[in-house]
């Protein structure tokens, strides 16, 4: 049986061609239906293109406006109403479709995700997530990544609880370790919102949080300690923009370093294997994309700089997250708290 999603297909910086591309690819490589929304007459003649005549359950749903990287998203969400992004969120809305993919706007995608599917019940505010690579190879969820610049104590066990879902159920992981970012592992350490916070998730331990290890660092988010990282959506945003950063830049001297040392053809060609290892388990696109959780369906949204992996595994993680059924799992987990 195929698991219906939804692609914008003007989300990316180059849209709609690595959406296009990694349509085909998601459905040669798993059981989905990709409904790809946009202008018609620029998706379908490229679409027919890419596939020289292969059959592949891909659908082309017609939007006559999209919303750019450049757009306000509060003004473009309220103007734009035959937007890609709303017109493929309703058909989630309304049945046809189980999950959504963008790699566009991420403000209007997370206004025009909660205003078109609205939250779920016990969700004060949905959170974005981002999955971050480890020295034990297990990903690490952090959240929220954005989505609310300012938190409270409640918004960050409803945190929590989504990301130990979250982690569960679309990465696998069977018992998540949950930290509580801060400045330190003391209790007394970090500001008002951490040290409020922490006593309500000490609370849940052993009933809705496996296993809450308390205050964590932010070199926790690397090295392997903890699986899900809760924070508010100021913190954390910084943390992933840092993130990307310092990946950038280790890279890249990396990169020098190697080509500047390594003489031989032998040693060219296994630094080049090397590099290319090391760049896989640092690259966004393996990972799948932000899922904005809280909201009623799959709502994944991607880099702008996307190309056709990044989507592949965009509509992966969003098939996943449907098929896991994240949604009524975490109404139930919230549903619990007292």
């Amino acid at each position: 049986m195929l698991t219906d999603i939804v692609l914008d297909a003007m989300g990316s910086d180059k849209g709609p061609d690595p959406e296009i591309r990694g349509a085909i690819a998601a459905c040669r490589q798993f059981p989905v239906r990709v409904h790809l929304v946009g202008p018609e007459n620029m998706i379908r003649p490229l679409l027919e293109e890419h596939l020289r005549g292969e059959r592949l359950p891909i659908h082309v749903v017609h939007a006559s406006e999209w919303i750019s990287m450049d757009d306000k998203a509060a003004a473009s969400v309220r103007s734009k109403k035959d937007s890609s992004m709303r017109v493929g969120l309703k058909l989630v809305r309304e049945g046809k479709a189980r999950g959504f993919v963008t790699a566009g706007n991420t403000g209007a995608a997370m206004a025009t995700a909660k205003m078109v599917l609205g939250t779920l019940d016990g969700v004060d505010r949905p959170a974005l997530a981002t999955i971050l690579p480890t020295q034990t190879g297990s990903p690490c969820v952090m959240l929220d990544v954005g989505a609310n610049v300012d938190s409270d104590p409640q918004n960050l066990v409803q945190f929590a609880l989504m990301g130990q879902i979250y982690a569960q159920n679309v990465l696998g992981i069977p018992k998540p370790r949950v930290g509580l970012l801060s400045i330190g592992e003391e209790d007394s350490k970090g500001n008002a919102l951490t040290r409020e916070t922490l006593p309500l998730l000490r609370a849940l331990e052993g009933e809705q949080i496996y296993h809450f290890i308390g205050n964590v660092e932010g070199r926790d988010l690397f090295n392997g300690r903890c699986d899900v990282v809760v924070c508010d959506g100021f913190v954390g945003n910084v943390a992933i923009k840092t993130t990307e950063g310092v990946a950038k830049l280790v890279s890249e001297i990396l990169k020098q370093t190697l080509k500047a040392t390594i003489t031989s053809q032998v040693g060219a060609l296994l630094s080049r294997k090397a590099f290319k290892n090391f760049k896989r388990r640092l690259d966004y696109s393996e990972y799948g994309g932000a899922p904005l959780l809280g909201v009623r369906g799959a709502c994944i949204i991607g880099h702008g700089s996307s190309n056709e992996i990044a989507i592949l595994n965009a509509i992966r993680v969003a098939s996943q997250f449907a098929q896991a059924d994240v949604a009524r799992h975490i109404e139930a987990s919230l549903s619990r708290i007292k």
